[in-house]
């Protein structure tokens, strides 16, 4: 009974400073001072005034509230982990496959091999790994021997 009462004392107070503001031909703040004014008399009138009462004092709704809470820690971690490591998700399965549209083009298909033959070249097969890494900057030398570097 006592929140209700304050609520209407402060919506009446806020609708009187918003008709002075319209007075003095502020009617874009006097319409926002209304608005933010019947706010607490609305939430009487719905029966949230009373809701939230109840709630304060009942120890299920704490509990909720707690565990509302852990629940908002772990997603926000789970973010904070997910930016640290640079917007890469978890991976289940081969890391390798990586899934190439029925009609693409040889370049993305040779781009999607690339992984999978450079995990099979890393056991027996080093010394052609150093190989096709010169052949890979060959035409970067023909350039850099064309202007004299």
């Amino acid at each position: 009974m006592l929140a209700e009462t304050i609520c209407s004392a402060v919506s009446a107070a806020g609708l009187g400073i918003a008709a002075i503001t319209a007075y003095r031909k502020r009617f874009l703040t006097a319409a926002r001072m209304a608005a933010y004014a019947l706010v607490p008399l609305g939430l009487v009138m719905t029966g949230a005034v009373e809701w939230i009462a109840g709630t304060a004092f009942s120890p299920v709704a704490w509990a909720g509230f707690g565990v509302l809470g852990v629940a908002w820690l772990l997603f926000l971690s789970t973010r904070a982990v997910e930016r640290r490591r640079g917007g890469r998700k978890e991976t289940t399965g081969d890391a390798g496959t990586r899934a190439v549209a029925p009609g693409a083009s040889a370049p993305s298909r040779a781009v999607t091999a690339k992984p999978r033959a450079a995990q099979a070249g890393r056991g027996s097969q080093a010394g052609q790994g150093s190989q096709a890494a010169g052949d890979d900057f060959s035409d970067i030398e023909a350039i850099l021997k064309k202007h004299g570097i």
